[in-house]
């Protein structure tokens, strides 16, 4: 069990805010912090990590206490059990695949379960490439992998897939998932994509503005209780064109694009790269197969 309670005074575009971020979260668990930009995901992702120094509160892993502002205890992130994986993938330009994982072991164990997880992220026969010979799917991996080297109690990832085309980062994220459940590691996730969040995670925490409004699954949060739909979707906004007297809306549908007309009002309410969600109440679907 992860607790987190602890205050820090963030700068934002809109000001300085007092940040205060209480937050449980289960051992195994996936859980994706999910807001607008500068509300503080990043900043207390960094702050489990010891990369930044809350201005007070604590940070419990396990009954181990990592920061207690009251008491001075503040320990430095190579004492803390964690694993990060940055959005530039943060690879040594001069190291192989191997040995950007070997790096980051700490003794003969884990030096042995390099080659395992090399394995696992599905790289073998790429061990001894330099990392400015691998495309972006594979430098992801490589990072994915270094940053569990170590075993860590948490695993925290910001934003990792976000660089990558939506073919690769559907891939990626069925691969994230695969370890994640067959590790069992404790992951938290920084993330914009609803669909990314849905997919992932076992449950979501809203942050706002330095607080965490919310904390339920993706689909509750993303599914309104008035909608009753026996079939949801959901989908990216593409366009919003009008077609007197109604508009056409074009939305992008995991790799597929759907169309549908709504009226001016309904439209309205629409925004370019926003979200949406596609619900039909009565829905008799028709299934064939793709070759």
């Amino acid at each position: 069990m992860i607790v987190i309670n602890i205050t820090k005074r963030l700068d934002t575009a809109e000001g300085s805010i007092n940040a205060h971020f209480d937050l449980a979260i289960n051992d195994g668990e996936f859980l994706t912090l999910f807001g607008p930009s500068g509300a503080g995901k990043t900043t207390l992702m960094r702050m489990i990590a010891g990369l930044e120094k809350p201005d007070g509160g604590t940070i419990e892993v396990d009954g181990e206490v990592w920061f207690d502002g009251s008491k001075k205890i503040n320990l430095p992130p190579q004492k803390r059990s964690i694993g990060f994986v940055f959005q530039d993938y943060a690879l040594f330009p001069t190291m192989s695949v191997r040995e950007n994982l070997l790096f980051a072991a700490e003794n003969a164990q884990q030096r042995h379960n390099v080659d395992e997880l090399i394995e696992l992220v599905e790289l073998s026969q790429l061990s001894n490439r330099l990392p400015a010979t691998l495309s972006g799917g594979q430098k992801q991996r490589v990072a994915l992998a270094r940053a569990l080297v170590r075993h860590p109690k948490i695993l925290l990832l910001d934003e990792p897939l976000s660089a990558l085309d939506p073919s690769m980062r559907q891939k990626l994220q069925d691969e994230l998932s695969l370890i994640h459940d067959r590790l069992g590691v404790t992951t938290l996730l920084v993330s914009h994509d609803i669909a990314e969040t849905v997919k992932l995670s076992d449950r979501l925490a809203q942050v706002e503005s330095g607080h965490i409004k919310r904390l339920c699954s993706p689909m509750e949060f993303f599914s309104p209780q008035s909608l009753s739909g026996k079939l949801q979707l959901i989908g990216e906004v593409l366009k919003i064109e009008e077609d007197t007297p109604v508009f056409i809306v074009t939305l992008l549908v995991g790799s597929s694009i759907v169309r549908t007309v709504l009226s001016s009002s309904e439209a309205s309410e629409l925004t370019i790269g926003g979200h949406a969600i596609i619900s039909t109440k009565a829905f008799n679907p028709i299934l064939i197969p793709l070759p």
